[in-house]
Order: structure tokens, then sequence, then C-alpha cells
């Protein structure tokens, strides 16, 4: 119950604090949110390169029947899933499937492979938008994490010498 003659708390402070209050919050959330992001493209990496590490080929007519149209787009759904894309964070977090090009990351989100004689080289992108706030602008962020798998050599049979298989 409020008294006569006693002050109470100014309009204008509240209205003057409440949206710096909110700007704040939601700047500490998109970078948090940007953490969370960063922390998924490794986890995700880590997979993508260990799936193509044991299931991808050596042999041309392995990697043009089931490498290429089945394997790299099936590891490209789930990890782009697992980040965020098509779906309801992908909003908040300002996903975008193409991004600008920079010296070690390619300028598509997803998953990228290159193939060396004793490596391949795994590539996972992620992009966001160009960020426009007051005080606050971004050109867009381009991370991406890169792991080297060695080429998986299929096992060969181990037989004594002498004993017929």
């Amino acid at each position: 119950m409020r008294r006569l003659g006693r002050r109470g708390q100014a309009t204008t402070e509240v209205v003057l604090l409440f949206p710096i209050f909110m700007f704040f919050l939601f700047a500490f959330a998109k970078v948090f949110a940007l953490l969370i992001l960063m922390q998924k493209l490794e986890i995700a990496s880590f997979y993508a390169a260990r799936r193509w590490q044991l299931e991808s080929h050596r042999n041309e007519k392995w990697v043009q029947m089931h490498d290429e149209p089945k394997l790299l787009p099936d590891i490209q759904e789930k990890v782009k899933t697992y980040l965020g894309y098509n779906t309801p964070a992908a909003k908040f977090l300002d996903l975008t499937e193409s991004c600008r090009q920079t010296a070690s990351c390619p300028a598509k989100a997803g998953v990228t492979v290159q193939r060396t004689q004793v490596w391949n080289v795994v590539t996972v992108t992620a992009c966001t938008k160009p960020l426009q706030m007051p005080f606050y602008q971004t050109t867009g962020f381009v991370v991406c994490s890169t792991k080297y798998v060695p080429n998986r050599d299929r096992p060969i049979a181990f037989v004594l010498p002498g004993v017929a298989p």
C-alpha cells in the first residue's frame, strides 16, 4: 500500500534503463549462441571426418558409385541438421548457406572433402548473415573446422605362411 507523501521510483529511469538492459541481454545471448555454434562445429567436423575415413573408398569405381552420390550427401545432411540449418535455430543464429570466401574456408556452408594421396582433408563450414543492430554491425562470420584423416586401406586377410586358407 502506497503512502501519501512518499516518493516512488522515477518512471524515467525505468523507461530509459529497460531498453539498454534488453540490448545487452540480446547481445550476450548472440555471443553465447556463437560459442555454442563453435562447439557444435568441432563435434560435427569430428563426426564427418571419422565417418568419411571409415566409409569412403580409394577405388575410383566405388568413389563414383558410393562416395560422391550417397555417402557425402548423407554426411552433409546430418552435419547441417546438427549445426542448426533448416531448423528454427537457424533464424536465431542467422545461419546462411553461402558466405564470403576466406583464405582457409570454402564459400559454401557444409562439408567439403579434398582427396590427396595420403590424406583426406575434411572441412566443415558454417556461415552467418551480416548482423545489423544499432551500435553493433558485422559482415557475417565464417567459421570452419578442418580435419586431416588418412586414407583407409581395406584390410587384407592375414594368412599364416604354409597354412592353406
